[in-house]
């Protein structure tokens, strides 16, 4: 049977939030699993954090913002977070899911349809005439860039350390800026509630990862879904998922596989 909704007229939606950052979202796409895709511009080079489903041409909805080299990065391979990323000639994502990329995992991705995460319902309107849930893949793509722990993307009027984060996913990685103590999270820590019972989800490592993130100095997050906020909530956030998670007796080994470097 066709799904009868409209096609849409514009599949994103841009949001600037200041002169070097905007905010991108699929608007027609379930709000409650719909990612924010941060596109930063920077003096020398700009950077795309998330490149959602792939149903529509982020890389020709954006054109007109581009005009340095841009790196495309995958805060790790979901598919709402990872489905457009073959658009990009440069593109990024953490070495740990980098072959799930290049097969198109659909499993890694949690878009398998055994796994109901992609639903006929979850679109208001179609991205194009024909569309259905049923045909939704994982596009494959080869990572042209691999980002580890510690790694630095300057874009020459600012800085952005590749924190390698798992728990969420075994390759979640967050971008911060020590300098202006901001994070782009991915969906390491956003206000919602947080997945840790995915395929390839951890809690031992998604504490770990918060007991890291509890050091870090943060004045603003930039989360892969939900709203920006500030310290304060950063901390409660993480505060909240520790009690409920934490063991007695968690075993020091865990806790120091993460340790800033």
């Amino acid at each position: 049977m066709l799904n009868s909704k409209p096609v849409c007229d514009r599949w994103f939606a841009t949001r600037q939030i200041n002169s070097g950052l905007y905010c991108i979202s699929e608007v027609h796409y379930w709000e409650w699993n719909r990612a924010n895709l941060w596109l930063i511009k920077g003096q020398t080079q700009d950077l795309l954090i998330d490149t959602g489903l792939g149903v529509a041409s982020l890389r020709q909805h954006i054109a007109s913002l581009i005009d340095k080299p841009l790196l495309a990065i995958a805060s790790h391979i979901h598919f709402d977070h990872a489905g457009g990323l073959h658009e990009f000639d440069h593109r990024a994502i953490h070495p740990a899911e980098a072959e799930a990329l290049r097969m198109g995992d659909n499993h890694a991705a949690v878009c398998s349809h055994e796994l109901g995460f992609v639903l006929d319902e979850h679109f208001e309107q179609l991205p194009y005439a024909g569309f259905t849930a049923m045909q939704y893949r994982l596009n494959r793509a080869e990572p042209t860039h691999l980002l580890q722990e510690g790694d630095v993307l300057d874009l020459g009027d600012r800085a952005f350390e590749v924190l390698h984060l798992p728990g969420h996913s075994p390759g979640s990685i967050a971008l911060y800026d020590a300098k202006n103590q901001e994070l782009f999270s991915g969906d390491v820590i956003y206000d919602g509630d947080l997945l840790d019972q995915l395929p390839g989800s951890d809690i031992p490592s998604y504490i770990a990862t918060y007991e890291r993130l509890q050091q870090l100095p943060i004045d603003t997050v930039y989360p892969g879904h939900y709203q920006t906020f500030g310290r304060d909530r950063y901390h409660e956030i993480m505060a909240e998922y520790l009690e409920a998670k934490r063991q007695p007796g968690c075993p020091a080994d865990v806790r120091s596989q993460f340790v800033v470097s």
